[in-house]
């Protein structure tokens, strides 16, 4: 049993201090892949809104495609509740900053529970979509597939599965750059940008392996992903806590 308050204990990886207030929701992540590919920092650029500094690595864009399963999901009395506490999600992401806070911008997060894609985009003004999704377990890996319901026509499927020991990416690594990032930004219905915090303890990373079957989930932004091996990371399992979206 996760006992939530604790993990704010664990706090010296962060590279800024934890929110006064207190966190609204709770969230465990299961099964996870990083998919990550280059992309041109100009197509990007175009794509993200104008208050967010893209952040780049060595001079290039990335572009993550993250599918996994959450459990846990809601306030903390209210993160057991049948089906809108646990369901598949698969976002499509790329990396931020506003006055020197690294964060996720989302172009989409695709989700198999519709009262959480309609709470999360009235709520949150996050860019969520309603999908038919299946995430199950073969072996050690996972067989995992998406097909959007609603919005711009995506679909993917694919066979993941980690490769090594579980390692903590190292700061100052293309690792680090891509998985540790301890908040999210986007914008509501009038264009302002806000700011919604994070926190969780380092990420327990393996490398991965990819038998990836179809990936429409990029095509429907504009963006093209170069290069045909994305770097990939694996992760079991990690808890999270998220805070309220704040204005910035």
């Amino acid at each position: 049993m996760v006992v939530w308050k604790d993990l704010l204990g664990v706090r010296e990886h962060r590279p800024y201090a934890l929110p006064e207030a207190p966190f609204a929701m709770t969230m465990s992540w299961h099964d996870l892949l990083f998919a990550h590919w280059p992309v041109r920092a100009d197509e990007l650029r175009a794509r993200v809104p104008a208050g967010l500094e893209l952040d780049l690595w060595e001079n290039e864009a990335w572009v993550g495609v993250v599918p996994f399963r959450m459990t846990q999901v809601g306030p903390p009395a209210l993160n057991h509740l049948p089906w809108v506490s646990a369901f598949p999600e698969l976002n499509v992401r790329t990396y931020v900053r506003h006055a020197g806070k690294l964060g996720v911008y989302f172009f989409s997060l695709d989700a198999a529970c519709w009262p959480a894609v309609l709470g999360a985009r009235v709520g949150f003004s996050l860019p969520y979509f309603w999908a038919h999704m299946a995430c199950t377990a073969q072996g050690s890996g996972i067989a995992y597939a998406s097909q959007r319901l609603l919005g711009p026509a995506a679909q993917f499927e694919a066979r993941y599965a980690p490769t090594g020991d579980v390692f903590r990416a190292v700061p100052g690594s293309i690792e680090h750059f891509l998985t540790e990032r301890y908040c999210l930004y986007t914008t509501d219905r009038v264009g302002r940008i806000r700011r919604g915090d994070i926190h969780h303890v380092p990420w327990p990373l393996q490398l991965a392996e990819l038998a990836l079957v179809k990936n429409e989930m990029v095509e429907w932004t504009g963006l093209t992903l170069r290069g045909d091996r994305p770097l990939l990371h694996f992760a079991r399992r990690l808890d999270v806590l998220a805070w309220s979206l704040v204005p910035i």
